[in-house]
């Protein structure tokens, strides 16, 4: 890595699809973008934002690991520059009746969530409190707002997400960095998607999928808001979706 003159934007999971599309829309604003995921292809986003005209680094780390948060974010900041943005798309969602929930999959699925959250959004924050500015942005789901039937670990971990970014929000706001927490209530376009909840993927048709691009607008959308009207929470869903 080498120290970049363009703004900074982090994005912890990014995935194929909304933390491909976050990246991309940052990265069309002149954004370097550092883009992490524990696992998986990151390379094919490279060249997909150099092909925009912009430059990204991939780096591997795992967000559960608070040893490797902090030297992730301790790398970024002194090998390429401050960090204006970050967003925390980390998911965890699975399906389990109440009663086959076992102890680790509710652990594992709370460690993604919840607390791969406050590890990379304390360690920002800390970051960014040097410099009275910045934003953090995360996101949410349906069930950061309601717990499902056979959602029992996904809810909790998302609750907690939401409580984390509602008290990161009201002690960092008056300090000068915008938190966000942005609910997809509702299916995001992706093949996992697709595979995990066939029946209901179908049942939406065209119309009712959340296409990644549109949403990733939102995340651009929240970080350039004036100081005076800042959005703590947005929730988007395809206009066909019941709520």
């Amino acid at each position: 890595m080498g120290t970049t003159d363009k703004p900074i934007a982090l994005v912890v999971g990014a995935g194929d699809h909304l933390g491909s599309a976050i990246a991309r829309r940052f990265a069309r604003e002149g954004f370097h973008l550092v883009v992490t995921r524990r696992r998986g292809d990151l390379e094919k986003l490279c060249r997909e934002i150099s092909d925009i005209g912009s430059t990204a680094t991939a780096i591997h780390s795992d967000a559960r690991d608070e040893t490797q948060v902090t030297e992730l974010i301790n790398r970024v900041e002194s090998e390429l520059g401050p960090i204006r943005v970050a967003i925390f798309n980390v998911g965890g969602n699975v399906r389990f009746d109440l009663c086959e929930t076992t102890a680790r999959v509710y652990q594992k699925v709370w460690e993604m969530c919840a607390l791969a959250g406050f590890l990379v959004g304390r360690e920002v924050a800390a970051k960014m409190l040097t410099r009275s500015e910045g934003t953090i942005l995360f996101t949410g789901a349906s069930a950061s707002l309601r717990g499902g039937a056979g959602f029992s670990a996904f809810a909790g971990g998302k609750h907690a997400l939401r409580a984390l970014a509602q008290s990161m929000a009201r002690e960092l706001g008056p300090k000068g960095i915008h938190v966000g927490h942005v609910i997809v209530d509702g299916l995001i376009r992706n093949e996992a998607t697709a595979e995990f909840l066939p029946d209901l993927y179908a049942s939406k048709g065209e119309g009712g999928i959340i296409e990644p691009d549109d949403l990733a607008d939102i995340y651009w959308h929240l970080h350039t808001q004036p100081r005076s009207a800042w959005t703590f929470e947005q929730d988007a869903r395809p206009f066909s979706e019941p709520w």
